[in-house]
């Protein structure tokens, strides 16, 4: 039985107080044309004389669009919508640049407090590294931890080992994150605090990298566990844990709206960010809204105990799915696969069993929780569908939308299994372009049913997108022009089986990802009654060379009528 009741999990750190409001969506209206405007009922923001991209698609385009109380009222022609203001409404001539809905992310994991206060080792030569490290370690005492976040291996002059982290220090024991999230690179202070050795047997849902017989440094899934257990680490009181987390979400927020996101799915959560939602929302600071995705076991007990789930909340801030992780990564190359990388007889990493996701799957979908499986090669994904057509025929549920995070290597068969189940999968939308130099250590074959909007969208499945930052960039336009033109950043092709035009590509970006979290009612189109959430874009995708859709430039962020960046 869970140690909370329902009073003391709403009491988490006040973290729901003033967030989450029971009650069903909205079902809005879809009017496209403008009507005069009543008494009392004149816009407050008018935009006109643009080139609206609605994803909407009974009325696919139109010049302008009028917003009251941050909802679309009216959707037209310029004349029209001009004829409903008054002298009190603002008005926005777009000079013809182009508006779509406000860009949705599916799947990401924002915080802010490793961007804002960490030792960021997004660098390109291992010396560049080391001096990151030694500058921590002046202001650091002996024997507490040095921890990197956003190394990327692939795209550094040479790879890292422990002993490029020994010349750093000795002293302190040394963790480089990796951005994709699955793996870290630790020093010999570390391995030896954790008493692991070259003798030293690999976990089952883990791994002990070694060369030439010797540990190298890297060390990937839950092998990484025993590090966490021990040396001494940077402290903080609750207060001071608290306002860093509140300042590290509202460096997101910004980030965000700068790229022309209003809406993102925090595929982590725990208290800790539910609290720094609700703080930035009390602050004026939280400028996008979020989708909250529990991965903490301590805040899926409370929520049970609370018969909170998913869909609870309200516009800003609402309650997911719950979080599992059945595998490793595709930019690290630790996903379980049915064929091994190229040149190894590497499969890849389980991180669950199956009879361990049948109880996760069925648990989180008795208690009414849409649920999100982390899991990128065929062999989980396989593994996933089972868990969720097992739950689904034990507990019927047409419109739960269970998901699969990443989805990433699929096949004919599992396509058609996640229609029929009605799964959502929501693959990586900046990793072609991002993370280029990594595809060829999965082949043609493989990268031909990677990352496949091409394939879910021929079987009328409604992808999102998802950038999973940081392990991808988290910017909409890259992702766009990633699924358009299928090519590196190098230009290399890669899958052109799975391009998409530039009309999918803002389907996913905005209507799907709405749908994703069951709130296209709501969001992810220009239509009336929906939220104002919209961007001004000062060029059309349509119109640019396809290789440089990620350089036009976002001139404003709007969310919920109110401008968030730019103007």
């Amino acid at each position: 039985m869970s140690k909370y009741t329902r009073g003391e999990f709403l009491g988490f750190g006040a973290a729901l107080a003033g967030a989450f409001s029971l009650g069903r969506l909205p079902v809005v209206e879809q009017s496209a044309s403008a009507q005069p405007a009543a008494s009392g009922t004149e816009p407050d923001l008018i935009v006109v004389n643009a080139r609206v991209l609605t994803s909407d698609p009974s009325v696919p385009r139109a010049e302008a669009f009028a917003v009251k109380n941050g909802r679309f009222i009216a959707v037209g022609s310029t004349s029209d919508v001009r004829n409903l203001a008054t002298s009190r409404t603002q008005m926005i001539d777009a000079r013809r640049m182009t508006v779509t809905p406000g860009f949705i992310d599916a799947h990401c994991h924002p915080n802010g407090v490793e961007e804002l206060y960490g030792v960021n080792t997004n660098l390109r030569t291992v010396r560049e590294i080391q001096a990151a490290i030694r500058q921590k370690v002046e202001t650091t005492a002996p024997e507490v931890w040095i921890t990197g976040f956003m190394f990327d291996d692939t795209k550094l002059d040479r790879p890292l080992t422990r002993k490029d982290l020994d010349e750093a220090t000795t002293e302190h024991p040394v963790s480089v994150a990796h951005r994709g999230g699955h793996t870290n690179f630790y020093n010999s202070k570390a391995f030896e605090l954790a008493g692991i050795t070259a003798q030293t047997p690999d976990p089952p849902d883990g791994r002990f990298f070694k060369e030439d017989g010797e540990l190298n440094g890297r060390v990937a899934e839950n092998a990484r566990g025993v590090f966490n257990r021990v040396g001494k680490r940077e402290t903080f009181t609750p207060e001071q844990r608290r306002d860093r987390a509140r300042t590290g979400m509202a460096h997101m927020s910004k980030l965000f709206n700068a790229a022309g996101l209003t809406s993102v799915h925090n595929a982590g959560t725990s208290q800790d960010h539910i609290l720094a939602y609700e703080d930035c929302r009390r602050n004026g600071e939280l400028t996008h809204r979020a989708y909250l995705m529990i991965r903490s076991p301590q805040a899926f007990s409370g929520l049970k105990a609370a018969n909170i789930h998913t869909g609870f909340g309200d516009e800003w801030i609402r309650v997911g799915g719950v979080k599992f992780v059945a595998d490793g990564s595709a930019s690290e190359r630790t996903m379980r696969m049915s064929t091994p990388y190229v040149g190894t007889n590497d499969y890849g990493i389980l991180t669950l069993t199956q009879e361990q996701l049948y109880d996760a799957v069925d648990d989180a979908h008795s208690h009414d929780f849409q649920v999100g499986v982390h899991a990128n090669g065929d062999v989980t994904i396989d593994m996933v569908l089972k868990a969720y057509e097992r739950a689904l025929q034990k507990w019927p549920d047409s419109n739960r939308r269970h998901r699969i995070e990443h989805c990433t290597l699929v096949n004919p068969d599992l396509v058609r299994r996640i229609k029929a189940s009605g799964v959502i999968p929501t693959p990586f939308w900046t990793y072609v372009h991002y993370h280029g130099e990594k595809w060829k250590e999965y082949g043609d074959g493989k990268i031909a049913w990677m990352f496949a909007h091409r394939s879910f969208l021929d079987a009328g499945i409604r992808v999102p997108g998802a950038s999973d930052y940081m392990p991808g960039p988290f910017e909409p336009l890259m992702a766009i022009q990633s699924m358009v033109t299928r090519k590196d950043s190098k230009g290399r092709v890669w899958g052109p089986n799975q391009k998409v035009t530039v009309d999918e590509a803002l389907t996913i970006a905005t209507i799907n990802g709405a749908y994703a979290s069951s709130e296209e009612t709501l969001k992810g189109s220009i239509a009336a009654g929906k939220l104002a959430d919209f961007v001004v874009l000062e060029q059309d995708p349509h119109d640019v060379d396809p290789d440089e859709i990620m350089n036009i430039k976002v001139n404003r962020t709007v969310v919920g009528g109110k401008t968030v960046y730019g103007g």
